[in-house]
């Protein structure tokens, strides 16, 4: 089941507009009147990427939001201006996943959290999926290592500290040990300590009463409370602030903590892994990490070796990404062996975030095909860059025009592409036609380029498909940029 929007609106007329907008903008979407329908079509509600919530019953609403927190990947909610957020709270979901939405639409609104919602589902597709749940993916002597010491520390209870450069996969080890932990079968909950202001971690990590400062509207468990019987990973430990350090503290030494604003003792079962990309040790001597924390986390280190020093992995990494990439529906795409040979060569400071980004780049400059060398980002070529075939520049001086127009034709739109955007012929131009014969020569150029494939050409052109579709109609011309006869006379009428 592909990735969908969900909305859940007893307004249907706004359920269905808002479902409209959605599709228009590339995105599957389901509207629903009633919040207990979804719960009946597992399939569908275990594949949303978001969930847009208008009007809906309180325990209708209670009961799929107590099913969606309980999902791998708990989906943000889009909330529209009703009681919703009311709810949700009390549901206790997570408030990191409450996003308003204004009604009517906002584009770049929607837009915004689209993008937000997507990156978000392809960061923990990408920590969850690259070693196929068991590990970080490949063979090297560093790979072989890690996963030695994932199988010794998993069983037992002992707390786990990583540390490594950003992008090196934290939270695919993290993930790792809980799966072949006895803890597999309970939560495993992710909170990253640098994302949220020093003010506000407190409450997300021990949670909070009515009352206790103001919005506090409702008591709201923490992550500790969500990860009660398996595990929490604190991504970034090295960017909490001292006071909350002292808080952490006790809670591992004690096993139990408060509420913010209460005075009941919650005890707490909860396995913990730290993570970070900080020297802890530079940290603790600058004194900002208190050295008794740091001797309370480290008790079984994990060092996390930097793509750069296990270079041999890329090809393995490569098709465990494209194989994600394709599975998930964000495009397919293949590189060639000499393509992955000059990558190996790039140092990959962002390490495997960084090839993750890459191939996600790629498969939408190149859908379908596989990359060479050439169709590389310059900054991954090197000094290996091959020329560019001879076709995409069948004009000296002028590579933007295609090598199969009439020679009158051809030297027309070059004067015309070729022109400074500032001067003006002594005898005056119709401006409108003029701009309209650039245009469509930049478009039978793009054509070309793109073997008169409409969306590749969108593409160069900077335009989205439909966009471009509408010009072709508009001036008359085929997807190889031909003419078609009757719409565009041979004067090249295109006004």
């Amino acid at each position: 089941m592909s990735p969908a929007v969900l909305i859940i609106d007893s307004d249907i007329a706004r359920g269905e507009r808002v479902a409209g907008a959605l599709e228009f903008m590339g995105h599957a979407a389901h509207a629903f009147a009633n919040a207990g329908d979804p719960l009946r079509q597992p399939a569908i509600l275990e594949s949303a990427r978001a969930v847009v919530v208008g009007q809906a019953e309180s325990a209708g609403l209670a009961r799929l939001l107590t099913r969606l927190r309980g999902l791998p990947l708990p989906p943000p909610l889009w909330l529209l201006p009703t009681d919703a957020g009311r709810d949700a709270r009390e549901a206790g979901y997570p408030e990191t996943l409450i996003w308003p939405l204004d009604f009517p639409l906002q584009r770049e609104q929607l837009g915004e959290l689209s993008r937000r919602a997507e990156t978000r589902a392809a960061e923990a597709a990408r920590a969850a999926q690259l070693g196929d749940g068991i590990g970080p993916t490949g063979s090297s002597p560093a790979v072989q290592r890690l996963r030695k010491l994932i199988d010794q520390v998993a069983p037992h209870d002992t707390t786990v500290l990583i540390t490594g450069e950003s992008g090196t996969g934290k939270e695919v080890v993290a993930r790792a040990i809980h799966e072949r932990s006895t803890r597999r079968k309970g939560p495993f909950v992710a909170i990253n300590c640098g994302a949220i202001p020093p003010e506000l971690l407190e409450s997300e990590l021990f949670g909070h009463e009515k009352g206790a400062f103001t919005g506090a509207l409702n008591a709201r468990k923490g992550r500790f409370e969500f990860a009660e019987g398996g595990t929490l990973l604190l991504d970034e430990i090295g960017d909490m602030s001292m006071p909350m350090q002292v808080k952490l503290l006790r809670v591992l030494q004690e096993r139990c903590f408060e509420r913010v604003g209460g005075n009941q003792t919650i005890r707490c079962n909860v396995r913990v892994i730290a993570a970070t990309h900080r020297n802890l040790d530079e940290a603790i001597s600058d004194n900002r990490f208190r050295e008794d924390l740091f001797y309370r986390l480290n008790v079984f280190p994990i060092e996390m070796p930097p793509l750069r020093e296990r270079s041999a992995d890329l090809p393995l990494l490569i098709a465990a990404l494209t194989r994600q990439l394709e599975e998930s529906g964000r495009g397919r795409v293949r590189l060639s062996s000499e393509a992955i040979e000059v990558l190996k060569h790039h140092p990959w400071p962002g390490n495997v975030r960084e090839v993750s980004n890459l191939i996600e780049r790629l498969a939408v400059l190149h859908p379908e095909a596989v990359v060479r060398v050439q169709d590389l980002p310059a900054k991954y070529r090197g000094d290996a860059a091959e020329p560019l075939p001879e076709r995409e520049s069948p004009l000296p001086g002028h590579p933007n025009l295609p090598d199969d127009l009439p020679p009158e034709e051809r030297s027309e739109s070059a004067m015309l592409l070729m022109a400074r955007e500032d001067e003006l012929p002594e005898e005056g131009i119709d401006l409108k036609e003029h701009i309209a014969r650039i245009e469509v020569a930049l478009i039978r150029a793009a054509l070309a380029r793109a073997d008169g494939v409409v969306a590749h050409a969108a593409m160069f052109l900077g335009l989205r498909r439909t966009t471009l579709a509408e010009k072709l109609r508009k001036y008359g011309l085929d997807r190889d940029g031909v003419v078609r006869e009757g719409e565009i006379g041979s004067e090249a009428q295109v006004s």
